[in-house]
């Protein structure tokens, strides 16, 4: 068990004022996925759903700002490679590259840097909940701090399984919840 959380990188977040990111770390999980030269992104996403992370999508990453306040989401790259800034124009630097998987938990902003298609992704959320769009524009918030807090933590790590990976993780980050 230690060997996975060992293998997941950490990128704590913190609310910038404009994007409120959260007290949640992203987390990488580095050359994880098989990929298949038949049906890629269909073997990503009967490995997230049998994880219960569903409600999935299919396609590249935009290339503005956006967040979700409703859920976390994952995503599972099994094309092409892209770095992303995560948290705002101060956040994050973050390359994802074809077997890659990145959670990125309510309220952390996020764009992808290259262009939309760079990558092919499957992006799903946790017992296929349904996502909101927001763009760290004003009279979002505080509406949109209300419903982060609300998000429960997923009940299974998209990867590895219930018990495992960001329930670890995020266990013990679940301290910092004020």
């Amino acid at each position: 068990m230690e060997t996975i959380i060992e293998n997941i990188q950490k990128i704590n977040l913190r609310d910038n004022g404009k994007f409120p990111n959260n007290f949640l770390p992203a987390l990488l999980y580095k050359g994880v996925l098989y990929i298949p030269s038949l049906f890629p992104a269909r073997n990503v996403k009967n490995l997230f759903e049998s994880n219960k992370w569903s409600n999935a999508w299919d396609s590249g990453i935009f290339t503005y700002y956006h967040y979700h306040s409703t859920t976390h989401e994952v995503l599972g790259v099994y094309r092409g490679e892209t770095t992303l800034l995560l948290g705002g124009d101060n956040g994050v630097r973050v390359k994802i590259e074809q077997g890659d998987v990145l959670v990125i938990p309510a309220g952390v902003a996020h764009k992808n840097l290259g262009e939309v298609h760079d990558v092919g992704c499957i992006g799903a959320y946790p017992n296929g909940m349904d996502y909101d769009m927001n763009y760290g524009k004003t009279g979002e918030r505080p509406r949109t701090d209300r419903k982060i807090r609300e998000v429960p933590l997923p009940e299974a790590d998209p990867v590895y399984g219930k018990g495992h990976g960001l329930c670890q993780v995020w266990d013990d980050s679940h301290w910092h919840i004020l």
